[in-house]
This record gives C-alpha cells, structure tokens and sequence, in this order.
C-alpha cells in the first residue's frame, strides 16, 4: 500500500499552526489525528488522519499518554477488549502506547469505564519491569 505522506504533512502542519489544545481528561476516548505512520504502527484515515485514542496519562495541558483502538477482535497479552458503549466491543491496542501534543485530540466519544482503565493501566505497567 502506498502512503501518500506528502498529505499528512501538509496536515500536520495545519495542526501545529492552527489548531487550539482542547481540555481532556484521563480515560477519555478521542478521535486523534495520528497521522501515516511506517510498518505495522496504526494510522489515522480519513483527510485528518483520524483515529480513535484512550488518554492514558495526562502530564499537563500539552501533553499525554494514549493507546490507539481498533473495532477488530484482537486477542493476547498486548491486545485489551472492553465496552465504552453498550454492545460495541473495542479492542485497546496497549503495545503501541505513545506521547503526542494535545493539539492532535479533535474531539471527545467517550470514557472507558473505570475498572477497565485500571486494568489497562495495570497491564501497560506490567510491561514496563
């Protein structure tokens, strides 16, 4: 598959120019432009680049923390599935934890419900030691 990068980057740079940092909270889910990355890290799609995010740690207004998610039914160690709607099974994709600038996050779909973000936080530290 052929990435068009050029694309991207010219987003990319809109967002460092033009965009305000929105106000978030840990364990919300966002759409983030993430952005066309290499090899298997997950991209965004659509014209900004778009994809579902959980804020993991928020380190100030500027930056945090976030695990990437997919509606596929991923299993294993590195792989969390949970509900943050009712029926709608999303699977956190916890080996691809990474810092980015809030001016990414576009705009808030939800909150993982409590006990989940603690296991997921649980099993990000665990791979830490």
């Amino acid at each position: 598959m052929i990435k068009n990068f050029g694309e991207w980057h010219s987003q990319k740079s809109n967002l460092q120019e033009n965009k305000n940092r929105p106000f978030f909270h840990e364990r919300e889910m966002w759409f983030s432009s993430i952005g066309l990355n290499l090899g298997f890290e997950q991209d965004g799609k659509g014209e900004e680049f778009l994809r579902p995010i959980i804020v993991v740690k928020k380190f100030n207004n500027e930056v945090c923390w976030v695990v990437p998610t997919t509606k596929k039914d991923k299993k294993g160690k590195y792989y969390f599935q949970f509900e943050y709607r009712e029926g709608e099974s999303t699977s956190a994709i916890l080996s691809q934890l990474r810092l980015i600038d809030s001016k990414r996050l576009s705009y808030k779909i939800g909150m993982v419900p409590e006990n989940d973000f603690e296991e997921i936080k649980k099993r990000l530290s665990s791979f830490l030691k």
